[in-house]
């Protein structure tokens, strides 16, 4: 890429109030279809959280292995990968035990307060925060607690799977951060392939020392894990990360709110998982709203650094 490529590149890392151009939007919008499709998928299998999380992450690495071998890594590179991939582990852990513990709706508005987590850390790293993001920061953080305090009035396991989705959003902010840092020093191929792997094997240990079974599942489990690493590995995932490159990770954690939605709407037609009582969604839509104010500032304001 020449050097005006990489400026332009640079300064949409930079900038987190400017929109994405029209081929890496449909990417996003690809993206948020394979990742909503997650959460009733996981609430559908059977399967041990850390095993499900061992095979979707080892096969999506060996599908992106291929093209990642055409490319040279850095050292650099080669470490932020890892540690994404150490995150994603981290945050995949308390992502599947939500869908397992709560309702899909409510576990993936409360996963996607990443961008307030987001906003936390580079404020703790010195950066600039702007009014309005602290704003939009209490008003999810008031929709969190009508969706946690309706869910602890419910059941003391919905309660407790609320929180694994709030602890899988920090997750997900930072393995959101490294990674766009580490796609900075190499291809996204390369990045996927050793985020993916690392998080695999991350996974790994915990399904073996906790006694799991690894290997011996039914045919529909199988067809349930095929479709995790075909949707929400590869056409979520791996195109997220295909636009870190030019675009604020700010950004793309505003336009992962559409999964909120699309996951509801898709355990609700076929019926998966816990279904939400509806006085949860004056919750949902102050997460929503909150979230998006963190992300949607006017561009006067000044930007974060990351």
């Amino acid at each position: 890429m020449n050097s005006s490529g990489k400026s332009s590149a640079g300064k949409g890392i930079d900038n987190h109030t400017q929109m994405p151009a029209r081929p890496d939007l449909i990417r996003l919008i690809i993206g948020v279809c394979g990742v909503g499709s997650s959460g009733p998928l996981i609430a559908m299998s059977a399967m041990p959280v850390p095993t499900l999380i061992f095979w979707r992450n080892f096969g999506g690495a060996l599908l992106t292995l291929p093209f990642a071998l055409r490319h040279k890594v850095t050292r650099t590179g080669v470490q932020l990968a890892a540690l994404a991939g150490v995150l994603l582990a981290l945050h995949f852990v308390g992502f599947f035990l939500s869908m397992r513990m709560t309702s899909v709706a409510a576990g993936t508005a409360l996963a996607a307060t990443q961008p307030i987590y987001a906003a936390f850390f580079v404020k703790l790293t010195g950066g600039h925060i702007p009014g309005k993001a602290w704003v939009g920061m209490f008003i999810s953080f008031l929709g969190v607690l009508l969706v946690t305090g309706v869910d602890l009035q419910l059941d003391k396991k919905s309660f407790l799977g609320d929180l694994a989705a709030l602890v899988a959003g920090a997750l997900a902010a930072a393995y959101m951060l490294v990674g766009s840092r580490a796609q900075q020093q190499m291809e996204t191929t390369s990045y996927t392939t050793i985020c993916y792997f690392v998080c695999s094997i991350t996974a790994l240990p915990m399904a073996l020392l906790l006694g799991y079974e690894v290997i011996h599942f039914s045919a529909r489990e199988w067809w349930i894990l095929l479709g995790l690493i075909l949707g929400a590995q590869l056409l979520g995932h791996t195109v997220f990360n295909s636009t870190l490159k030019r675009v604020s990770p700010a950004i793309v954690s505003m336009i992962v709110f559409f999964e909120v939605p699309v996951a509801a709407i898709l355990a609700f037609i076929f019926d998966i998982g816990k279904q939400p009582t509806l006085s949860i969604i004056p919750g949902v839509v102050l997460i929503l709203l909150g979230c998006g104010l963190v992300v949607l500032r006017n561009t006067k304001e000044s930007s974060v650094e990351l």
